[in-house]
């Protein structure tokens, strides 16, 4: 089985989070945590945390990009991370919602190039409120 892939808009990278993540009930004092689209924010402690994995079961689950935005909202500054699947087409919305990166399998990075992942990465160049700015 090949390494998972991380997106990000500069092009595709190996793993560089050194820490690892885990569930919020696993370990308090996690630098890393692993979220599923479904968590209750009023419910975790972030305090010392500073990346965040958010599972995406199957790409047409967007609670991810919803649980992403209200981290933000929240104040959440570091490492955000959406996982699982999400398509080459969702990199702008993941980008917007506050996403720092994405993390593929190898699978689906054979079959979405990185070109096609580059393609979307001028994510802010191609939002519908930038043009009604114009």
């Amino acid at each position: 089985m090949s390494p998972n892939v991380i997106v990000r808009d500069d092009g595709f990278h190996a793993e560089d989070w050194p820490h690892g993540f885990a569930p919020p009930a696993a370990n308090q004092h996690a630098k890393g945590l692993d979220l599923g689209p479904e968590t209750d924010l009023a419910a975790l402690d972030l305090s010392g945390v500073e990346a965040i994995r958010i599972a995406f079961p199957k790409f047409s689950d967007g609670r991810g990009f919803t649980l992403a935005r209200r981290l933000r909202q929240a104040g959440f500054a570091g490492r955000l991370r959406a996982a699982g699947h999400v398509i080459a087409d969702q990199y702008a919305m993941a980008r917007r919602s506050g996403f720092d990166e994405v993390e593929i399998d190898a699978a689906l990075a054979a079959r979405q190039t990185e070109d096609q992942w580059l393609a979307r990465a001028d994510w802010r160049a191609h939002d519908h409120r930038s043009r009604l700015r114009a």
